[in-house]
């Protein structure tokens, strides 16, 4: 499990991904297009939407998706319960390693959340 910043990491990605914004406009505006029809509201919220793509995040081991995921959660009125639970799921279904990020993804919960200072 990462000791980092979340707030810090999310912004330090957007930061670093800027040269390939540049380089590559078609590609990465196709990128940003895909995930803005993707986690759109419909038939599914976009809050389970957000939910599902945190818990593909935690299952595949990526520190960056969490940070993103928790913060659009954060926005979309996601509950601690709701977390939680779906962060029984992740660990159901990726065992030992999805644990260790579900505990990354509970100090990001915690760091990210209203009134804190990450």
């Amino acid at each position: 499990m990462s000791t980092f910043n979340h707030t810090e990491l999310i912004k330090n990605i957007s930061e670093n991904l800027v040269p390939l914004r540049k380089s590559q406009p078609e590609a990465m505006q196709a990128f940003g297009a895909l995930s803005k029809a993707a986690l759109a509201e419909g038939s599914v919220s976009a809050k389970h939407k957000e939910l599902i793509a945190l818990a593909i995040g935690i299952t595949q081991h990526c520190s960056g998706c969490i940070g993103f995921h928790i913060k659009a959660l954060h926005k979309l009125g996601c509950t601690r319960v709701e977390l939680d639970e779906m962060l029984a799921v992740c660990v159901y279904m990726g065992g030992g390693p999805a644990l260790m990020y579900t505990a990354e993804a509970i100090k990001a919960w915690d760091a990210m959340g209203p009134g804190s200072a990450g």
